[in-house]
């Protein structure tokens, strides 16, 4: 039987937009039932008593982090004591990692086989790097001038012992097997081919993700992204999704279905967020608000689409690869689309897709534009 009396504590923050006030909490997690309970630091009492909350997890709390408790988006801002510091080093430890514009057509295959490596992706972002940025994670000059300007894919990979096994996937090899294991032999023409990068080691695993992806906006270095916004749609990965780790899965069902994820970013999204993207089905569908709440209930992916073929009307097209918003319903009549596989309720169906034509630039502009504006 699990020691349900063991427990991690993280110091967290929310926004108050009520009262307009910075609270902080300490949040004590106990891995052995996945319970919860909150301190409100400031008042010196307990906030929330020890409980369930669906969607948060061990893998969701790490520094820079966003959980929703019961509808309140607490950030993550640091560890509390020091066993939890000793505990997470290496259960949770972090890394940071990238791919090459060669690997990007077989991005959702990687994906998959990431999280099938028992690694968690953080954090994604598919963006082009000038020539300092390259500069952080690699001296050569030739790769330089390759790499700057081109669309990478950027991740931030969490999980025990993530350094090593990240880069052990990149370059593991099994010769008895005869088949290819690494990330290198599959996708690599040449085995010299550096096409994937991690961090060597702790300390540099450091520097890299405080540089690539910080945690205070007051340091954020801007990368550019690398939407088109032609001829395209929007497709967001739902935290559900995105906390069951189905992400590659999705992203390689709709590569290989012909469409092109042309811009990729995963976003926080807070209540006033959800309202203003949903706000065009408020009145309309009477699960407006619990498709609010599930917008913020953890990190989204959002995507935009385009297509290998320009004939093709994508936001037309692609609504219907998204299927029925009902996946019981999709099981039933289209049971091969992105909904009827990987959802679970109506609220809880895997991806958002623009549902109106001239809605799908509107939706890429809106999260490529404005919030990462």
């Amino acid at each position: 039987m699990s020691d349900t009396t063991e427990r991690c504590i993280f110091e967290a923050e929310w926004f108050d937009n009520t009262a307009g006030l910075l609270k902080k909490f300490y949040l004590y997690f106990f891995p052995g039932d996945n319970t919860i309970e909150l301190f409100d630091i400031k008042n010196k009492k307990t906030f929330l008593r020890r409980t369930k909350c669906q969607g948060v997890s061990f893998k969701n709390l790490f520094i820079g982090s966003v959980v929703t408790i019961f509808s309140r988006p607490m950030k993550i801002i640091d560890i509390a004591d020091e066993a939890t510091r000793s505990r997470l080093s290496k259960t949770m430890q972090k890394t940071f990692g990238l791919l090459r514009p060669e690997l990007l057509n077989n991005l959702g295959e990687i994906l998959r086989l990431i999280t099938a490596h028992d690694l968690h992706i953080a954090n994604i972002k598919m963006c082009r790097l000038e020539e300092c940025d390259v500069e952080k994670i690699n001296k050569n000059p030739r790769m330089k001038c390759y790499l700057a300007s081109k669309p990478v894919v950027i991740l931030m990979l969490i999980g025990d012992n993530a350094i090593n096994r990240w880069n052990e996937l990149i370059c593991l090899s099994d010769n008895t097997s005869g088949k290819p294991v690494s990330l290198r032999e599959r996708f690599a023409k040449d085995s010299k081919d550096d096409l994937f990068y991690g961090s060597p080691n702790i300390d540099v695993a450091e520097q890299e993700l405080n540089y690539f992806f910080p945690n205070s906006k007051l340091k954020k270095h801007k990368f550019q992204n690398t939407a088109t916004t032609k001829n395209c749609t929007c497709c967001i990965i739902k935290p559900h999704a995105i906390q069951q780790d189905l992400i590659g899965n999705i992203i390689e069902d709709i590569q290989k279905s012909g469409y092109t994820i042309s811009a990729l970013q995963q976003f926080n999204i807070d209540s006033i967020i959800a309202e203003e993207f949903l706000e065009v089905y408020k009145g309309v569908l009477a699960d407006h608000g619990a498709m609010v709440a599930e917008f913020q209930s953890g990190p989204c992916v959002a995507m935009e689409i385009t297509h290998k073929d320009p004939k093709i009307n994508v936001p037309v097209e692609f609504r219907k690869f998204c299927g029925p918003m009902d996946p019981e319903i999709g099981k039933q009549v289209r049971p091969n689309t992105l909904r009827a596989k990987y959802g679970k309720t109506k609220i809880q169906n895997a991806v958002h897709c623009s549902d109106l034509p001239e809605d799908g630039l509107l939706e890429v502009e809106y999260f490529f534009r404005i919030l990462d504006g």
